[in-house]
């Protein structure tokens, strides 16, 4: 009997683990199943589907933000499932939310209902060089240094950490790493105090300098203050608003996004094309005309989504091509689409499949998946290459995203991201 009821017991236990992991298997499908916004034309009414495994209640927060389908339980609130096409009507500009449970108990998120105008902006695909100056002398790692004594010491191992900036030496205030190695150098001995930011909060940290075999005192720490390269400009709005590349540029040390002070655009050119090969990214290589008669626009930011900032007047005379209205997310579909950029040395459109469209948060930069299907550019670079970043995709006449990573096992296929989202970082 009591084995007997030892496996009853277990055979319980197993029925209600399996549930509870089925549960959060089906949770996290229906999560993923909502994008936590949407974008809509003011005034405007608008048919959507969420592909949900159970019924659920929307209901919207603002007057602005009315629902309506076949299944109305009040004016405000309506039931949504898989099966059952539901509209959104979007009065004046704004932000609005709408709340989503499941069964209309469980809160399963929140969305976002930007309700704007239509927006306009010129696709570009043209090469760029790419010059950011971090906010902050940026601590690549640390390392050992060999005393005047010869004895070896790592005397900023663990107090400064990869990705943390220093932007204080005894509180002198620093710029650039010359900054640092100047008042370094200028240190006599005993413990000095830096001034850091990690992760966004400021923080003081106690630190003795050693004077290593040259006689010179130095922290142990390898630094940097700027990045540089080549991407892609996305597009260029009517007021000069430029957005480009698509995610955010990292270190390449750290892999931490870059908290920029200043960035500049430069003039670029392409000078040659590494085609991509299975299991082998491709590389545009090129030269940057660094210089004030060569600089073309200002960076402001550096986020996830892409760099943003302003284009110089030369740059928007030089920029082909009319303003085309800017697709919302919900409007990006698979199929037929078009890319357009000069690797060939002049701007052109090259036809692409998009193959996927997915609205959730974690597949925010890799929101569409891609197909090259042009045979000359296929012949001309194998697909997607490193440096293509940015290249923007047309889709029914509208500008529907960017390019933003390479398949690295199958290089005729890519990742992009929403034009929708990267024009959000502007509103915001």
């Amino acid at each position: 009997m009591r084995r007997t009821g030892g496996f009853y017991r277990k055979l319980a236990l197993g029925f209600w683990l399996s549930a509870i992991a089925g549960g959060a298997f089906v949770w996290h499908l229906a999560y993923r199943a909502v994008p936590d916004q949407i974008s809509m034309l003011e005034n405007q009414k608008e048919e959507f589907s969420f592909s949900l495994p159970w019924r659920a209640t929307l209901s919207s927060e603002s007057a602005e933000v009315s629902l309506g389908n076949e299944s109305n339980i009040p004016g405000d609130e309506i039931t949504v499932n898989s099966s059952e096409p539901f509209h959104v009507f979007a009065g004046k500009k704004g932000s609005y939310q709408m709340n989503l449970k499941l069964l209309g108990l469980i809160k399963l998120k929140e969305i976002q209902v930007d309700v704007v105008g239509t927006r306009y902006a010129i696709p570009c695909g043209s090469p760029i060089g790419i010059y950011l100056k971090s906010q902050g002398v940026m601590v690549v790692g640390t390392g050992r240094i060999t005393r005047e004594d010869g004895r070896e010491t790592e005397p900023a191992f663990g107090k400064l950490k990869s990705g943390d900036y220093i932007e204080a030496f005894n509180g002198t205030p620093l710029s650039t790493k010359e900054d640092l190695v100047r008042e370094v150098g200028k240190w006599n001995g005993g413990e000095a105090s830096l001034t850091i930011r990690r992760r966004g909060e400021n923080m003081e940290v106690a630190l003795s300098p050693v004077k290593g075999e040259d006689g010179s005192y130095k922290l142990g720490a390898w630094v940097r203050d700027d990045t540089q390269g080549i991407g892609t400009i996305t597009y260029v709005d009517p007021n000069g608003h430029f957005g480009a590349l698509g995610h955010g540029i990292s270190d390449s040390d750290t892999g931490e996004l870059v908290e920029i002070e200043t960035g500049a655009l430069y003039t670029a050119k392409i000078m040659g094309v590494e085609k991509g090969e299975a299991g082998k990214p491709g590389l545009l290589s090129g030269v940057i005309y660094y210089g004030p008669q060569s600089c073309r626009g200002e960076i402001t930011a550096n986020t996830e989504d892409g760099i943003f900032g302003m284009v110089d007047q030369q740059l928007k005379k030089q920029i082909q091509g009319e303003p085309m209205e800017v697709a919302r997310c919900q409007e990006v579909k698979p199929g037929p689409a078009v890319i357009r950029t000069a690797v060939s040395g002049e701007v052109k459109d090259y036809t692409v499949e998009i193959q996927k469209v997915d609205q959730s948060p974690s597949k925010r930069n890799k929101a569409m998946v891609l197909k090259v299907t042009d045979p000359e550019l296929l012949s001309l670079t194998g697909g997607i290459v490193q440096g293509l970043s940015g290249t923007p995709i047309l889709q029914n006449g509208k500008l529907a995203g960017a390019v933003t990573h390479v398949f690295v096992q199958d290089p005729s296929r890519g990742y992009g991201i929403l034009a929708d989202d990267m024009m959000k970082y502007g509103e915001e």
